[in-house]
């Protein structure tokens, strides 16, 4: 190698040029904000402001042929209602209603849900038929139990009439005592399979190894349902459980079809009983001041929920 180019310098190295990355705003502080934004606009205009023009006309003495000329009258709806012995027998009947609907619904709904998450010939097809009651229109389950309620021509009066009892000689929506269990049953009916399909997700989630390890180590069903399934599903359980809540609390269209609250207000919800108030007897006022009480429930309902749930973080945080 010669003197030269040993003494020359050696080539400089082309510096490698920064690599420019699209402008990112998830760092942004009001990035979060804009998420939400449509959302939040959403809510307030069509959930919101109607809200708060129902709180505003439970407090007034309004009547639906003359909207626009209302009364400011106070509580004094709120004390109508608080003092009416009528009022007091719906609470209960909306809340027996609410409470066996969420409890049969769950009940049903984890049944058929372990059965199909269980391997069996034909599981997909099955899985599918159970959310037919759930997707069927109202008023078609409705037309379909009236007629098998009937007393003459109906299929439930003729089999309990071929097993010897004597219930299957009337019709059991207008009677008192049995109007009640048929919207009940013909409620469970259709919303259990959505429960089925709900918890069937959950139970997806629930690790086959931790089931296979329960087995080995002895466990009966009873034992892994309670130390591997249940803690997983628990959290949907709450979770569908709270929605099946403020569904039930505001169902209309099956009741007000099957009974329209009777025989003699035996199925008389809330929502029954504001229909009735605003759209039979013209009162604005006392329906909105019915519709408040039910926003109250729900709104208890749904503390409750998040308040269990923060307990339960914090119990498996510790």
């Amino acid at each position: 190698m010669s003197t030269d180019a040993m003494l020359s310098p050696p080539a400089a190295t082309p510096r490698a040029q920064p690599v420019r990355r699209p402008a990112r705003l998830d760092g942004h502080p009001l990035t979060a904000y804009a998420l939400v934004l449509p959302a939040t606009l959403y809510l307030l205009v069509f959930q919101g402001y109607p809200l708060l023009r129902e709180l505003v006309l439970s407090f007034t003495q309004t009547s639906l042929l003359t909207a626009s000329q209302s009364e400011w009258v106070g509580l004094r709806n709120y004390a109508d209602l608080w003092s009416d012995p009528d009022f007091h027998r719906v609470i209960l009947t909306t809340l027996l209603y609410t409470v066996v609907c969420v409890l049969s619904a769950i009940g049903f709904g984890l049944a058929a849900a372990l059965l199909l998450d269980a391997p069996f010939r034909g599981r997909g097809i099955a899985r599918a038929l159970v959310t037919i009651p759930w997707a069927a229109p109202p008023v078609a389950v409705a037309l379909i139990f009236i007629w098998i309620y009937n007393a003459q021509y109906g299929v439930f009066g003729h089999t309990l009439r071929a097993f010897g009892i004597a219930a299957g000689g009337e019709n059991w929506l207008d009677n008192m005592q049995l109007a009640m269990p048929a919207v009940l049953l013909t409620t469970v009916w259709q919303i259990f399979p959505f429960a089925s399909v709900v918890l069937l997700a959950a139970l997806q989630g629930v690790s086959s190894e931790l089931r296979e390890a329960a087995v080995m180590d002895g466990a009966d069903r009873l034992s892994v349902f309670k130390a591997v399934v249940w803690p997983t599903i628990r959290p949907s359980v709450a979770l569908l459980a709270l929605f099946s809540t403020i569904w039930s609390l505001r169902r209309f269209d099956l009741i007000w079809l099957l009974t329209q609250g009777g025989p003699v207000g035996s199925t008389n919800t809330l929502v029954i009983d504001l229909y009735r108030r605003a759209f039979v007897n013209h009162q604005l006022g006392q329906a909105a001041a019915v519709g408040m009480v039910g926003v109250a429930i729900a709104l208890v309902v749904t503390l409750v929920y998040f308040r269990h749930q923060a307990r339960a973080e914090k119990a498996g945080a510790c």
